[in-house]
């Protein structure tokens, strides 16, 4: 029996070690998140347009307006587009106040159908006015010099672009923020410092959010629109957008702040939706994207980040669920058959797997909370510590939820409204990128 445990063991290690060899393209870009892209200076005034799906954010989009209206960057060089679906909806009057545009699109079940009613309802020269169209959500705030920052970036002559989001619970402070907040904070720089600023310095296809995201005029003229209708429509745009040879880049210097749920429910609602869309996406353009990337000249970057990102991940979790099932049946036989070998099955072959799996994500969480340490506003000791105790738990719990969906694949998942956080109509950056 212990000679069976050992074999155990070193399967598990040799998994590992197979694992770790699959996961080197991720390594380079989690380590070239040190090299960010230069900050340049706009070399004209560009007109853009502020887009902003709003049915029924009336309660939460006035600290947005307001930090709209401190923007430095020249009023008359960009507009507020705001889309409702009943015109009586009172955010129509908020909006009219700041000077805002507004347009209902009463045919909208979801984000997509706003944002598409929007666009098809530009006349050509009205399209044509703005160099690019930034899609905010009602619940945000934006740095003051965000606009600024997103004419800069077009400096850049990309066709997509991420900003920088932090998160607005942190402005406020008292009762908005929670355990749950602050480790949802960490998800942002995974994606983007962890993996966008080698994505953009490659050419390789971005993790996009649909949560600031600046996308210029040739793009919604290629599109016809906005054609996505996906519970993760941000995703489903990558992958369109690789179709297309769109170009995308990370621009850390415009800074978002975006508003996060309190409670664990909440999120864990939110984060399921998230995986069921990104299999939806999945099912519906692997078999182009995979047709695209045989018949192009892709490099390997591309080929990891969206044919075999999940490969080492899968490997790895494989053996480790494996090696902790056999080694419960094994704790459990050993004890009720006496064979004196419970104690090895239990820390080999259960506690290893599961304390190396949090040990790895707890690396990677501490690296993502170096990255996003400017955006941690009011975190002291106790809060660092019990974030990076519970978000290794917090970040494994898409574990269960990736197996959820993957067993309950043809069942429909909507979308669901978010519950909010009362802020005061004040809240403001207390400071910039």
């Amino acid at each position: 029996m212990l000679n069976f445990i050992y074999t155990v063991t070193a399967i598990f290690a040799a998994c590992v070690i197979f694992a770790a060899i699959l996961y080197i393209p991720k390594f380079r870009q989690i380590f070239g998140a040190r090299r960010k892209p230069k900050r340049v200076e706009a070399t004209e005034k560009r007109r853009i347009a502020l887009v902003i799906p709003a049915r029924n954010e009336s309660r939460t989009i006035g600290a947005l307006l307001n930090s709209i209206l401190r923007q430095d960057y020249p009023a008359d060089k960009f507009s507020v587009n705001i889309i409702v679906k009943d015109k009586d909806d009172p955010t129509v009057k908020m909006a009219e106040a700041v000077g805002a545009k507004v347009f209902v699109v009463p045919e909208q079940s979801c984000k997509g159908e706003a944002l598409d009613g929007y666009f098809r309802a530009l006349s050509d020269g009205e399209r044509r006015q703005y160099a690019a169209f930034v899609i905010v959500d009602a619940d945000a705030v934006l740095a003051d010099d965000y606009v600024t920052e997103l004419n800069n970036a077009l400096e850049y002559g990309k066709q997509i672009y991420v900003t920088n989001k932090r998160v607005k619970n942190f402005l406020a402070g008292g009762k908005c923020h929670s355990w749950v907040t602050d480790c949802s904070a960490l998800v942002y720089p995974i994606l983007d410092e962890l993996g966008n600023i080698y994505r953009s310095e490659k050419g390789v296809p971005l993790n996009l959010c649909g949560q600031g995201m600046m996308v210029t005029r040739d793009v919604i003229e290629t599109l016809g629109g906005w054609p996505y209708r996906s519970l993760t429509e941000d995703y489903e745009l990558k992958l369109d957008g690789f179709l297309h040879d769109f170009t995308m880049m990370y621009y850390p210097y415009a800074v978002i702040y975006t508003e996060e749920v309190l409670r664990h429910k909440d999120s864990y609602a939110r984060r399921l939706r998230w995986i069921k869309g990104y299999a939806q996406c999945d099912e519906k353009y692997r078999a182009r994207v995979v047709g695209k990337i045989k018949g192009g000249n892709c490099s390997s970057d591309v080929k990891f980040d969206l044919l075999h990102y999940k490969d080492a991940v899968a490997v790895y979790l494989a053996a480790a669920i494996t090696t902790v099932i056999i080694g419960s049946v094994t704790a459990t036989c050993s004890s009720v058959m006496g064979l004196g070998c419970t104690v090895e099955a239990l820390w080999l072959l259960v506690v290893l797997p599961v304390a190396l799996t949090y040990a790895i994500v707890f690396v990677y969480c501490a690296m993502a909370m170096f990255c996003a340490r400017k955006g941690l506003k009011g975190f002291n000791a106790y809060r660092v510590v019990r974030t990076l105790a519970i978000a290794p738990l917090f970040i494994m719990e898409f574990i269960p939820m990736y197996i959820t969906c993957t067993a309950y694949r043809g069942e429909e998942v909507t979308w669901q409204e978010t519950a909010r956080v009362n802020y005061s109509d004040e809240v403001s950056p207390a400071e910039q990128a």
